[in-house]
């Protein structure tokens, strides 16, 4: 091939996480809400129905499909169809960081303003319940942090023979760093702790 169609390949691309063609990907929105002149976030309780973390914490978002436009939209149609708000109740959507999961999975997130006086009308198939959290308690509290520690286990027919040290190989062991919160009787943690995290020191910080 010639050097410089090979050149004109690379110049033409353009960069993205690689192997990410093959993650799954989500959009989630934080919903900030004020209340007695003071702002909140609010969050989900996942129906104890659902399939995939029943009963636990998060925000509204979901899987992004091939009709949404982009991510933002996509955390905003979940935002509608899981909260049961109209779209135009729901203003001043930006990005924060998105997030790799080690899983194959990449959440972006975004913040936006849900008007106070729109009325919710969760789905009950996706929705056990929403609250309140006032932005004061994350700018106040800090997280607990613990561990999850990895252990990693080849697979049997693993080629060990082409690899340097084979059986004895000093594989790097791993720990994911997992937050938690607790408020009154809730608690919020995994992603859903992080991007909260992340947002605090986003606009808190000096």
């Amino acid at each position: 091939m010639d050097p410089k169609a090979i050149l004109n390949k690379v110049k033409s691309h353009t960069p993205t996480i690689l192997g990410s063609r093959q993650f799954a990907t989500y959009a989630v929105l934080v919903p900030l809400v004020e209340k007695d002149d003071e702002l909140h976030v609010l969050f989900e309780v996942r129906s104890h129905q659902m399939r995939r973390q029943p009963g636990e914490t998060s925000f509204p978002g979901g899987k992004i499909d091939a009709k949404d436009s982009g991510e933002k939209e996509a955390a905003i149609r979940e935002t509608v169809e899981e909260l049961g708000v109209n779209e135009k109740d729901i203003t001043g959507v930006h990005p924060l960081d998105y997030i790799v999961s080690p899983f194959g999975m990449i959440v972006y997130p975004y913040v936006g303003i849900l008007d106070a006086a729109s009325r919710l009308h969760p789905n009950p198939a996706e929705v056990e319940e929403t609250f309140l959290v006032p932005l004061s308690f994350f700018k106040e509290t800090k997280p607990s942090v613990h561990y999850v520690h990895l252990d990693l286990q080849p697979a049997e027919d693993f080629p060990y023979d082409l690899i340097i040290g084979g059986e004895n190989y000093k594989w790097r062991a791993r720990s994911l760093e997992e937050l938690f919160y607790v408020y009154d009787d809730k608690v919020i943690w995994g992603l859903t702790a992080k991007i909260v995290t992340h947002f605090i020191e986003l606009i808190f910080e000096k």
